[in-house]
């Protein structure tokens, strides 16, 4: 098999480390196969694939999009070392307002599964480029966020002072952000 496929603290957000096929010339790995991805349950299609560069210290997120679009995100980064973080936004969840994160570098090369129904959000720790693919395509009338430090998340960024977008320094506190995800036992 290609991949590991590992549950973090919320079980539906997964760790992927992908084989990585390494020799004198270099290396190869697959970041996505649609008959492996299935059988560890992301059985999604993707519609759409970004890529983008951030210098170290730019803090990115809270992100989502509301249904009938939410999207999945399968993060991979490329370049530098980035904390990759996910928030359950599922109403009924148990793991509702957690978050997990883990370190995404293109030294370890490991990805990460966000399902729909969550908030995603990174900080540079180096330079960095990330590719992530996502299962709906951009809808800017359905584009929310959270403010990345709110204090009912209480996520431990580790950074004090990060490089923000406008839009990312005003987003609205959890208690106020419109969210229609429901938890669905068993997926």
């Amino acid at each position: 098999m290609p991949f590991d496929f590992f549950k973090l603290e919320i079980p539906d957000v997964l760790l992927i480390k992908p084989k990585v096929f390494e020799d004198e010339r270099g290396f190869f790995l697959e970041i996505y196969k649609a008959s492996e991805f299935a059988k560890a349950g992301i059985d999604l299609p993707f519609y759409q694939v970004n890529h983008s560069k951030s210098k170290k210290g730019v803090l990115r997120g809270l992100h989502f999009q509301l249904e009938p679009k939410a999207q999945g995100k399968l993060v991979w980064c490329i370049k530098g070392k980035i904390w990759d973080v996910a928030v359950d936004l599922r109403k009924g969840s148990p793991w509702f307002s957690k978050w997990v994160a883990v370190e995404l570098s293109e030294k370890n090369k490991h990805l990460l599964w966000i399902p729909p129904g969550f908030a995603h959000g990174f900080v540079a720790l180096e330079d960095c480029e990330i590719i992530y693919l996502t299962t709906n395509e951009y809808a800017p009338e359905l584009d929310r966020g959270i403010i990345w430090n709110d204090p009912t998340l209480n996520i431990s960024w580790p950074v004090r002072e990060p490089l923000l977008s406008h839009k990312d320094s005003t987003l609205p506190r959890l208690e106020d952000a419109e969210m229609n995800f429901y938890y669905r036992s068993g997926k």
